[in-house]
Protein backbone atom coordinates (compact mmCIF):
# COMPACT_ATOMS: atom_id res chain seq x y z
CA UNK A 1 0.00 0.00 0.00
CA UNK A 2 1.73 3.23 -1.02
CA UNK A 3 0.55 6.75 0.78
CA UNK A 4 0.40 9.95 -1.49
CA UNK A 5 0.81 12.91 -0.24
CA UNK A 6 -0.04 16.03 -1.94
CA UNK A 7 2.14 18.86 -2.06
CA UNK A 8 1.04 22.68 -0.57
CA UNK A 9 2.23 24.27 -3.23
CA UNK A 10 3.20 24.08 -6.82
CA UNK A 11 5.89 26.01 -6.64
CA UNK A 12 9.45 25.11 -4.96
CA UNK A 13 9.84 26.51 -1.50
CA UNK A 14 11.35 29.60 -1.04
CA UNK A 15 15.24 29.81 0.14
CA UNK A 16 17.01 32.84 1.65
CA UNK A 17 20.47 34.00 0.45
CA UNK A 18 23.07 35.40 2.97
CA UNK A 19 24.01 38.78 2.58
CA UNK A 20 26.70 40.79 3.90
CA UNK A 21 26.12 42.84 7.41
CA UNK A 22 26.28 46.39 5.25
CA UNK A 23 23.61 45.93 3.02
CA UNK A 24 21.17 47.94 4.37
CA UNK A 25 23.11 50.75 3.05
CA UNK A 26 22.85 49.16 -0.59
CA UNK A 27 18.95 49.09 0.18
CA UNK A 28 19.04 52.21 1.30
CA UNK A 29 20.22 53.93 -1.90
CA UNK A 30 17.84 51.88 -4.38
CA UNK A 31 15.09 52.59 -1.96
CA UNK A 32 16.08 56.18 -2.32
CA UNK A 33 16.08 56.15 -6.21
CA UNK A 34 12.79 54.32 -6.11
CA UNK A 35 11.65 57.09 -3.91
CA UNK A 36 12.93 60.11 -6.50
CA UNK A 37 11.66 57.92 -9.66
CA UNK A 38 8.01 57.97 -8.00
CA UNK A 39 8.01 61.06 -6.22
CA UNK A 40 3.69 61.75 -6.29
CA UNK A 41 3.23 58.40 -4.59
CA UNK A 42 6.11 59.15 -2.00
CA UNK A 43 4.82 62.32 -1.02
CA UNK A 44 1.30 60.78 -0.78
CA UNK A 45 2.41 57.77 1.67
CA UNK A 46 4.48 60.28 3.53
CA UNK A 47 1.92 63.01 3.99
CA UNK A 48 -0.69 60.31 4.73
CA UNK A 49 1.30 58.88 7.28
CA UNK A 50 2.28 62.39 8.69
CA UNK A 51 -0.97 63.75 8.74
CA UNK A 52 -2.44 60.22 10.91
CA UNK A 53 0.45 61.19 13.52
CA UNK A 54 -0.87 64.64 13.87
CA UNK A 55 -4.46 63.08 14.31
CA UNK A 56 -3.39 60.57 16.96
CA UNK A 57 -1.99 63.19 18.51
CA UNK A 58 -4.77 65.54 19.04
CA UNK A 59 -7.11 62.79 19.63
CA UNK A 60 -4.66 61.43 22.50
CA UNK A 61 -4.48 65.13 23.67
CA UNK A 62 -8.20 65.84 23.79
CA UNK A 63 -8.42 62.67 25.57
CA UNK A 64 -6.15 63.71 28.40
CA UNK A 65 -3.69 60.94 27.94
CA UNK A 66 -1.07 62.60 26.26
CA UNK A 67 1.54 59.75 28.12
CA UNK A 68 -0.20 57.26 25.37
CA UNK A 69 1.71 59.27 22.50
CA UNK A 70 5.10 57.38 22.54
CA UNK A 71 3.48 54.01 22.85
CA UNK A 72 0.61 54.82 20.44
CA UNK A 73 3.62 56.19 17.71
CA UNK A 74 5.65 52.81 17.85
CA UNK A 75 2.68 51.90 15.67
CA UNK A 76 5.31 53.51 13.09
CA UNK A 77 7.57 50.48 13.97
CA UNK A 78 4.83 48.08 14.05
CA UNK A 79 2.59 47.97 11.22
CA UNK A 80 4.56 50.17 8.96
CA UNK A 81 5.30 47.46 7.01
CA UNK A 82 1.32 46.85 6.06
CA UNK A 83 0.97 50.70 5.18
CA UNK A 84 3.88 50.32 2.99
CA UNK A 85 2.30 47.45 0.83
CA UNK A 86 2.03 50.34 -2.20
CA UNK A 87 5.43 51.38 -1.86
CA UNK A 88 6.43 47.56 -2.14
CA UNK A 89 4.41 47.57 -5.30
CA UNK A 90 5.76 50.75 -6.91
CA UNK A 91 9.26 49.32 -6.56
CA UNK A 92 8.25 45.81 -8.33
CA UNK A 93 6.75 47.98 -11.25
CA UNK A 94 9.66 49.55 -11.77
CA UNK A 95 11.20 46.45 -11.73
CA UNK A 96 9.63 45.34 -14.47
CA UNK A 97 10.65 48.74 -16.08
CA UNK A 98 7.01 50.17 -15.80
CA UNK A 99 6.00 53.98 -14.33
CA UNK A 100 3.75 53.32 -11.52
CA UNK A 101 0.63 55.68 -10.68
CA UNK A 102 -1.37 55.97 -7.30
CA UNK A 103 -4.01 53.99 -8.79
CA UNK A 104 -1.47 50.69 -8.64
CA UNK A 105 -1.13 51.14 -4.90
CA UNK A 106 -4.28 48.64 -4.48
CA UNK A 107 -2.80 46.10 -6.30
CA UNK A 108 -1.60 43.62 -4.14
CA UNK A 109 -4.79 43.69 -1.87
CA UNK A 110 -6.43 42.93 -4.78
CA UNK A 111 -3.93 40.02 -5.48
CA UNK A 112 -3.79 38.89 -2.42
CA UNK A 113 -6.16 40.84 0.62
CA UNK A 114 -6.86 38.15 2.31
CA UNK A 115 -3.42 37.22 3.20
CA UNK A 116 -1.90 40.04 3.65
CA UNK A 117 -4.71 41.20 5.62
CA UNK A 118 -4.14 38.04 7.69
CA UNK A 119 -0.41 39.64 8.74
CA UNK A 120 -2.20 43.27 8.94
CA UNK A 121 -4.48 41.88 11.88
CA UNK A 122 -1.37 40.15 13.56
CA UNK A 123 0.61 43.68 13.61
CA UNK A 124 -2.33 45.88 14.57
CA UNK A 125 -2.81 42.63 17.43
CA UNK A 126 0.60 43.40 18.85
CA UNK A 127 0.25 46.93 18.78
CA UNK A 128 -2.70 47.26 20.51
CA UNK A 129 -1.82 44.77 23.03
CA UNK A 130 1.45 47.13 23.51
CA UNK A 131 -0.25 49.99 24.15
CA UNK A 132 -2.42 48.37 26.76
CA UNK A 133 0.90 46.83 28.18
CA UNK A 134 2.16 50.42 28.53
CA UNK A 135 -0.95 51.75 30.03
CA UNK A 136 -0.80 49.36 32.66
CA UNK A 137 2.71 49.77 33.33
CA UNK A 138 2.34 53.47 33.84
CA UNK A 139 -0.45 53.12 35.92
CA UNK A 140 1.64 50.61 37.99
CA UNK A 141 4.59 53.29 38.37
CA UNK A 142 2.47 56.68 37.98
CA UNK A 143 -0.85 56.14 38.99
CA UNK A 144 -1.13 54.44 42.34
CA UNK A 145 -1.41 58.10 44.02
CA UNK A 146 -3.14 59.87 41.44
CA UNK A 147 -2.49 60.87 38.07
CA UNK A 148 -0.82 64.05 37.59
CA UNK A 149 -2.35 66.97 36.13
CA UNK A 150 -1.51 66.99 32.28
CA UNK A 151 0.58 70.30 32.93
CA UNK A 152 2.59 68.87 35.13
CA UNK A 153 2.65 65.68 33.97
CA UNK A 154 6.14 65.84 32.44
CA UNK A 155 7.52 67.80 35.43
CA UNK A 156 5.84 65.08 37.61
CA UNK A 157 7.80 61.76 35.93
CA UNK A 158 11.10 63.76 35.70
CA UNK A 159 10.92 64.45 39.57
CA UNK A 160 9.89 60.53 40.31
CA UNK A 161 12.43 58.16 41.30
CA UNK A 162 10.28 55.58 39.45
CA UNK A 163 11.29 56.98 36.09
CA UNK A 164 14.20 54.86 35.64
CA UNK A 165 12.39 51.48 36.32
CA UNK A 166 9.49 52.63 34.23
CA UNK A 167 11.56 53.45 31.19
CA UNK A 168 13.65 50.24 31.59
CA UNK A 169 10.89 47.90 32.16
CA UNK A 170 8.34 49.34 29.42
CA UNK A 171 11.39 49.50 26.63
CA UNK A 172 12.22 46.12 27.85
CA UNK A 173 8.57 45.05 26.89
CA UNK A 174 8.69 47.18 23.65
CA UNK A 175 12.40 45.68 22.80
CA UNK A 176 10.72 42.08 22.60
CA UNK A 177 6.94 43.33 20.62
CA UNK A 178 8.91 45.28 18.37
CA UNK A 179 11.31 42.05 17.37
CA UNK A 180 8.78 39.95 16.89
CA UNK A 181 6.87 42.63 15.03
CA UNK A 182 10.06 42.95 12.97
CA UNK A 183 10.93 39.40 12.59
CA UNK A 184 7.31 38.45 11.67
CA UNK A 185 7.03 41.18 8.73
CA UNK A 186 10.51 42.24 7.50
CA UNK A 187 10.40 40.27 4.34
CA UNK A 188 6.90 38.58 4.75
CA UNK A 189 4.53 41.43 3.28
CA UNK A 190 6.83 42.29 0.07
CA UNK A 191 6.85 38.58 -0.47
CA UNK A 192 2.93 38.50 -0.59
CA UNK A 193 2.65 41.83 -2.66
CA UNK A 194 5.19 39.30 -5.21
CA UNK A 195 3.77 35.95 -4.81
CA UNK A 196 0.36 34.33 -4.21
CA UNK A 197 1.65 32.38 -1.19
CA UNK A 198 0.03 31.94 2.17
CA UNK A 199 0.49 34.12 4.89
CA UNK A 200 2.03 31.51 7.31
CA UNK A 201 4.88 30.73 4.31
CA UNK A 202 5.38 34.22 3.95
CA UNK A 203 5.73 34.68 8.01
CA UNK A 204 8.51 31.30 7.83
CA UNK A 205 10.79 32.63 5.08
CA UNK A 206 10.68 36.06 7.07
CA UNK A 207 11.64 34.74 10.23
CA UNK A 208 14.24 33.01 8.48
CA UNK A 209 15.66 35.80 6.92
CA UNK A 210 16.13 37.67 10.20
CA UNK A 211 17.83 34.54 11.98
CA UNK A 212 20.09 33.36 9.18
CA UNK A 213 21.04 37.36 8.45
CA UNK A 214 21.13 38.58 12.15
CA UNK A 215 23.55 40.89 11.52
CA UNK A 216 22.69 42.60 8.95
CA UNK A 217 19.17 42.44 10.03
CA UNK A 218 20.28 43.99 13.50
CA UNK A 219 22.22 46.98 11.32
CA UNK A 220 18.16 47.19 9.66
CA UNK A 221 16.37 47.53 12.67
CA UNK A 222 18.54 50.02 13.86
CA UNK A 223 18.44 52.05 11.05
CA UNK A 224 14.64 52.15 10.76
CA UNK A 225 14.57 52.87 14.42
CA UNK A 226 17.29 55.84 13.98
CA UNK A 227 15.70 57.20 10.99
CA UNK A 228 11.80 57.19 12.16
CA UNK A 229 12.78 58.44 15.40
CA UNK A 230 14.46 61.45 13.82
CA UNK A 231 11.48 61.48 11.44
CA UNK A 232 9.22 61.80 14.83
CA UNK A 233 11.38 64.62 16.54
CA UNK A 234 9.93 67.54 14.15
CA UNK A 235 6.29 66.89 14.98
CA UNK A 236 6.17 63.99 12.30
CA UNK A 237 7.27 65.74 9.52
CA UNK A 238 10.17 64.05 8.52
CA UNK A 239 7.64 60.69 7.90
CA UNK A 240 7.19 62.82 4.97
CA UNK A 241 10.26 61.53 3.54
CA UNK A 242 11.49 58.59 5.69
CA UNK A 243 8.63 56.11 5.96
CA UNK A 244 9.05 56.05 1.59
CA UNK A 245 12.25 55.93 2.07
CA UNK A 246 12.49 53.06 4.17
CA UNK A 247 9.79 51.42 2.35
CA UNK A 248 10.79 51.13 -0.86
CA UNK A 249 14.31 49.83 0.85
CA UNK A 250 12.30 47.37 2.23
CA UNK A 251 11.26 45.73 -0.77
CA UNK A 252 15.11 45.59 -1.83
CA UNK A 253 15.88 44.20 0.96
CA UNK A 254 13.26 41.21 0.35
CA UNK A 255 14.58 40.97 -2.90
CA UNK A 256 17.81 40.97 -2.23
CA UNK A 257 17.21 38.11 0.60
CA UNK A 258 14.56 35.81 -0.79
CA UNK A 259 15.23 33.79 -3.54
CA UNK A 260 12.53 31.07 -5.58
Amino acid sequence: MTTETLPLSDRPPSRVRNIATDRPWVWLTAGWRDMLASKPIALAYGGAVCLAGWVLSLLLFEVGTLWAILPATSGFFLIGPLVAAGLYEASRLRAEGKQPTLADMVGPFRRNGGQIAFIGVALLVIHLFWVRIAGLIFMLFFGLNGIPSLERLPYAMLQSDQLLPFLVIGTGFGFVLAAASFAISAVSIPMLVEREVSALEAITVSIQAVLENWKAMLLWAALIVVFTGLALVPFYLGLVLVFPLIGHATWHAYKDMVVR
